[in-house]
């Protein structure tokens, strides 16, 4: 069917933007080596991507609500193949090269904020609700399969082309993605010719929101609905709860996205090979998290209700990765805490698409700015990660970082505990509309 088809497109560009993004910590020896940085410094650039990205989360989440998925996919990929160019651009010898990356990577990531809420968007409009833990689960099992090419394929670039080749091939095959993306996909069934009359009553019927009215769209008069005031969406104790648990959620993958290679390299003591290798657990460990976890959540919310499936399933999993940390970090064997600590990636990944389902379940035709708002809670955590851990771990050890980090996905989890996933921030008085069984 056409829904999934295009979800799997999003699933590939969800890969692509993490290849983009992930390649500069598989290259950050290289590059800390050429422009002659320090680890802290090199931290300095890893935050400044996520500053921009949780920066324009809430705003690209707009854009989405109000341009479409389409058009607003399709230009952020552009927008990152343009600013991973001129990464690879800036000259080693340059007295301000510090400062031009930092500007560079915080572009970069202005760019790739829109990427989920414009998914969400996508499938507020295009997937029913009982679907949608599966739906979120392969967009998201793209996180894992984008970072878990990476270390792989940007350290076989790097041997025989040099780091600075791994940017341009990235920005390549993202411009293609972004192509296909812009033919394929449309904003609304209604719009799609592909969609037949039984998938679109099928995906109508199942839709916390009400469908366009098509016949003002074919018209050429689309209806832009007044946006959910932004009161109304700080107000809700459902949104700041996930985005405060979506702070912690983050601040844990970004250990696994920034440091995870160099810590393997550096502090276990493992080859570039080796680390390249053991690197890709976690990433693989999140790509099945995302996909069993959005699978287990939609088949919990069939049977016991969103509560169970969505929030006490985050809850349960989360926790989970916080023991896996805690008893990875410890664990005196290289490869077997890498194991234990790809345990940890994919327990948290498993509540991903909790997080994604309920936003578009509250928010309807608004998901793309709740569900920004919720990741800009989780890129902030994902800053906080790429400076705080080097820190901690030089003051009191690498086994106090992830300790520090399973603290946090505790407080996330316990967060769960305050979310409604029945509500409505469009008619507060009355839940969202559920799915017919």
């Amino acid at each position: 069917m056409m829904r999934w088809v295009l979800i799997f497109w999003i699933f590939i560009l969800s890969a692509v933007a993490f290849l983009d993004r992930i390649n500069i910590s598989i290259a950050g020896a290289s590059i800390a080596s050429e422009y002659h940085l320090t680890d802290v410094k090199l931290g300095y650039i890893f935050s400044s991507f996520l500053i921009g990205y949780a920066a324009c989360q809430a705003p690209g989440g707009r854009l989405a609500d109000r341009f479409g998925p389409r058009r607003v996919i399709t230009l952020a990929v552009l927008w990152w193949g343009l600013f991973s160019v001129l990464t690879a651009s800036v000259p080693a010898g340059l007295g301000a090269a510090l400062l031009l990356l930092i500007v560079i990577r915080m572009l970069l990531g202005a760019g790739e904020a829109v990427i989920f809420p414009a998914s969400n968007q996508f499938v507020s409009k295009w997937i029913p609700t009982t679907e949608r833990g599966v739906a979120n689960g392969l967009i998201f099992a793209g996180v894992g399969t984008g970072a878990g090419a990476t270390p792989l394929l940007v350290a076989y670039i790097m041997t025989h082309y040099g780091w600075r080749a791994a940017f341009w091939i990235s920005a390549a095959v993202g411009v293609i993605a972004g192509a296909v993306w812009f033919l394929a996909a449309r904003d609304t069934p209604e719009r799609h010719p592909w969609v037949s009359a039984r998938e679109r009553r099928h995906i109508e019927a199942g839709l916390t929101l009400d469908p366009d009215p098509i016949d003002q769209q074919r018209a050429g008069s689309p209806l832009h609905e007044a946006p959910l005031p932004w009161g109304v969406i700080l107000k809700s104790r459902e949104v700041m709860a996930m985005a405060l648990s979506y702070f912690t959620y983050g601040y844990v993958a970004w250990i696994f996205f920034s440091w995870f290679f160099i810590y393997l390299n550096r502090v276990r003591g493992l080859n570039l090979k080796a680390s390249a290798f053991f690197s890709m657990l976690p990433f693989l460990a999140m790509a099945a998290g995302s996909l069993g976890g959005g699978a287990i959540s939609d088949a919990l919310t069939r049977h016991f209700g969103k509560r169970s499936g969505r929030c006490f399933f985050s809850v349960i999993v989360m926790l989970l990765a916080a023991a896996f940390l805690v008893f990875g970090a410890h664990v005196h064997s290289a490869r077997i805490a890498s194991i234990v600590l790809a345990g940890g990636a994919g327990s948290l990944y498993l509540s991903q698409s909790g997080y994604w389902s309920v936003t578009a379940d509250i928010a309807g035709n608004a998901s793309g700015t709740v569900s920004g708002l919720m990741n800009m809670g989780g890129q902030i955590g994902g800053a906080v990660t790429a400076s705080l851990t080097p820190a901690i771990a030089g003051a009191y050890g690498w086994t106090a970082s992830f300790v520090v980090a399973a603290a946090l996905c505790t407080l996330g989890a316990l967060a769960w505990l305050l979310v409604d996933p029945e509500s409505s921030l469009a008619n507060p008085r009355r839940p969202a509309r559920r799915n017919p069984e």
